[in-house]
């Protein structure tokens, strides 16, 4: 209902004000700047509203900051403010051992000096000493020790090798060739196999696309942990054999180019994970005892280390992911125990692995109350204490100072769309706010944790770099965005509201309006969304959109906003749309779209909304499932949950089996007889995430219903639109506009 921040004019000149670093407003700069043209929005001439910010970090010593300065690199004291060039000695350990790997690469047959330095950056993996390192140059394993004058090479197998690992003291390293995981002793080249029966369908040491997308991260494939000892390699295996495969084609050249993927849809067979341990020095593998779980499907969500060594520390969950089981397992024997289980009446997500303290015991993020908090454990899993507390959440845990009993975090405690740096004791006590100003920050501390460099932004406060005490006091500011089309281009600072929904829930949105804002007008809006579980759209930092900022020049509303289940402020919240993806992320986003066109000069007869992936899923289902919107734009969306993998669509919607009704619900595909207003629906045609079988199912549905809508497919593209077709979407995006938004009400 209320305004939590309004900003009192909308240009922003490329001035800075004072060393706070907010831009200054005023009508009158506007007058001199260029407004954007469409093709300042994509491509080699779209505007660069993020700008150029000078990378300043803490040197090796822990004492000094670095800066580069005329090419040369300075270190400068944060308390004296006196800068010195670093001398030979004082340079990384890291650092100096790849420069001597890089030269001993340079030695070898058809290697060139930027051939060896490109590779010695780019590939390597350094052991925890600091003392040796490996990379897999084109399939040849290449490890070297501090000292040494050439590397060694690890292996004559001639089979394509990915996913090499060192261990903590670099005696041993492992890697993955045709589905099989190899342990190699560094100072003699023996070989360990520890399998055999690897392939495309059964994996050591490598996960699945499933496991790497929704539990590992993203374009993370390592399924091999070192234990801190050295002794013992921690692997999953991954059988696939039961789960069906996705075929992906590239239609472009003459013969197709089809690839095929074990890609399991929800309600589909998983694939079967398995916990092995392989001892080193001879490759001698154990199994880890996981027979509590017989006759369950079971996911491995996390893979770890005790700090000495001697417990492999993992965490199972079931299919649906209800519950989470933290365990300990001993490598040598493979016996298993639990320390506790989280439940939830819905779905537990993992926090990670457990942060180990030196007593033995150690803290865990659980989102147990509603709210992400740290907890403090005791090494048998009885629970000491809770360490953060209150209705919101802890993003990330930075420092633990064990001497002093307190601890550093990244959270939101000060707004949700804030990130904050704050301290507590580990009892929970004096909790303090590390960080000025609102908005979003990253820190780094010095050695002492004396000092910290704040890299802050905000909605009005382009990125900069600055040095603060350890109370949060700000010493110097470093460095400003160096943004030189923010004096070139008109650019509107995003307004902050707080809107109440039907039943009282406060949502934060922005609102960008164009130049020359009259309340006697009347403007279309543009509502751009993602609205996934606990995805905010709108967060207090800087936006460096240059599309908004067009849409904004064309007489339009430009809207965002964090609907309850992609807020931040707590599971509590996000846990609304459990089983009825879309349900109630609309009913958000209806209540919304009518606060806002509540006002005189916003048009309820002209509301478009657009997002990708999620956010597609979204705009299809916004417009099958109400009337409130003319246009849409949905890109890579899922417009049958169905359709997608198992363990995110489950965690959230349970199996098909078990809740066919919110799956139909849910589903854009079954309502597509209901599409209220025009639809443009976009897809790459190689999507191997979100398959362009749902924009052809949905498609068909369309047509089979007689209704009008368009359809854009891009070749080549995966579920990111490949560079060189990105001007032709900006282009049909900005033509669905014209056509369907803009015109007035009378003329529809």
């Amino acid at each position: 209902m209320g305004s939590l921040l309004r900003i009192p004019t909308l240009f922003v000149s490329l001035a800075c004000a004072g060393s706070s670093g907010s831009v200054a407003f005023g009508q009158e700069a506007a007058e001199s700047k260029t407004r954007l043209r469409l093709e300042n929005t994509s491509g080699d001439l779209a505007a660069n509203f993020g700008g150029d910010l000078e990378t300043i970090e803490w040197a090796s010593d822990g004492v000094h900051y670095v800066r580069t300065v005329d090419g040369k690199q300075l270190w400068i004291h944060p308390e004296t403010g006196e800068s010195s060039v670093p001398a030979a000695e004082q340079v990384d350990e890291r650092e100096a051992l790849r420069q001597q790997f890089s030269a001993a690469l340079a030695k070898l047959p058809g290697m060139s000096e930027s051939d060896a330095s490109s590779a010695s950056r780019s590939s390597a993996r350094f052991s925890e000493d600091g003392a040796s390192v490996a990379a897999n140059l084109d399939g040849d394993l290449l490890f070297f020790r501090r000292g040494e004058e050439k590397p060694l090479r690890l292996t004559a197998r001639a089979a394509p090798k990915e996913l090499l690992r060192l261990s903590p003291d670099g005696q041993f390293a492992s890697y993955v060739a045709e589905g099989n995981l190899y342990v190699v002793e560094t100072g003699t080249a023996t070989e360990h196999a520890v399998s055999d029966d690897g392939s495309e369908g059964l994996l050591y040491g490598k996960l699945d696309w499933v496991y790497q997308e929704e539990i590992y991260g993203r374009g993370n494939f390592n399924a091999q942990w070192w234990s801190p000892d050295s002794r013992h390699l921690a692997f999953l295996r991954i059988d696939e054999s039961n789960v069906h495969p996705f075929t992906v084609i590239d239609h472009i050249p003459t013969r197709l180019e089809v690839e095929t993927t074990n890609y399991p849809k929800a309600g589909d067979p998983n694939p079967t994970a398995s916990l092995g341990a392989v001892r080193a020095r001879d490759g001698r593998i154990v199994w880890m005892d996981l027979s509590r779980y017989d006759g369950s499907q079971f996911l491995i969500s996390s893979v770890g280390w005790s700090p000495d060594g001697r417990q492999v520390v993992y965490q199972v969950q079931d299919r649906e992911q209800t519950w989470l089981d933290l365990n300990l397992a001993n490598p040598a024997t493979g016996e298993s125990k639990t320390l506790f289980r989280e439940n939830s009446e819905t779905w537990v997500e993992s926090g990670g692995d457990p942060r180990w303290l030196a007593d033995g015991s150690f803290l865990w993020f659980s989102d147990r109350s509603g709210y992400r908090h740290l907890y403090r454990y005791s090494a048998t899993g009885e629970l000491l204490g809770q360490v953060t507390d209150g209705s919101w959440n802890v993003d990330s845990l930075l420092f633990v100072n064990e001497d002093e009993k307190w601890l550093d975090f990244l959270g939101r405690r000060d707004g949700a769309i804030n990130v904050n740096a704050y301290r507590v004791g580990l009892d929970g006590s004096g909790l303090t706010r590390l960080t000025p100003d609102d908005g979003t920050h990253r820190v780094q501390f010095n050695a002492d944790r004396s000092y910290f460099l704040d890299t802050h932004s905000s909605l009005d406060t382009p990125p900069r770099v600055r040095l603060c005490k350890s109370d949060g006091t700000v010493q110097e500011v470093l460095a400003e965005s160096v943004i030189p089309d923010l004096d070139k281009y008109e650019y509107a600072v995003p307004e902050l509201f707080e809107i109440s929904t039907r039943d009282g829930f406060k949502m934060d949105a922005t609102l960008i309006r164009p130049p020359g804002f009259r309340e006697s007008g009347l403007y279309p809006v543009w509502l751009h969304t993602y609205s996934g579980p606990n995805a905010p759209s709108v967060r207090n930092r800087w936006n460096t959109s240059p599309w908004f900022q067009f849409l904004a020049q064309q007489e339009i509303l430009v809207f965002q906003v964090n609907n309850r289940t992609s807020s931040g402020k707590g599971k509590v919240t996000t846990d609304h749309c459990y089983q009825q993806l879309g349900v109630q992320e609309l009913q958000d986003l209806e209540d919304a779209i009518g606060w806002l066109c509540d006002k005189p000069w916003a048009d309820g007869d002209r509301v478009g909304i657009s997002g990708w992936s999620y956010g597609g899923f979204m705009t299809a289902y916004a417009l099958t499932h109400s009337d409130r919107f003319r246009v849409g734009i949905a890109g890579a969306g899922v417009y049958d949950w169905r359709d997608y993998d198992t363990i995110y669509t489950e965690r959230y919607m349970r199996t098909p089996q078990n809740n066919p009704e919110g799956y139909s619900k849910t589903s854009c595909i079954e309502a597509a007889a209901d599409l209220s207003g025009h639809l443009l629906l976009v897809h790459g045609t190689m999507d191997d995430n979100v398959h362009l079988q749902n924009a052809i199912q949905f498609a068909y549905a369309l047509q089979i219903a007689g209704q009008d809508f368009d359809l854009m497919l891009y070749p080549k593209s995966r579920h990111r639109i490949v560079p060189e077709l990105r001007w032709h979407l900006r282009q049909r995006e900005w033509q669905t506009i014209e056509e369907h938004l803009l015109v007035s009400s009378t003329d529809s």
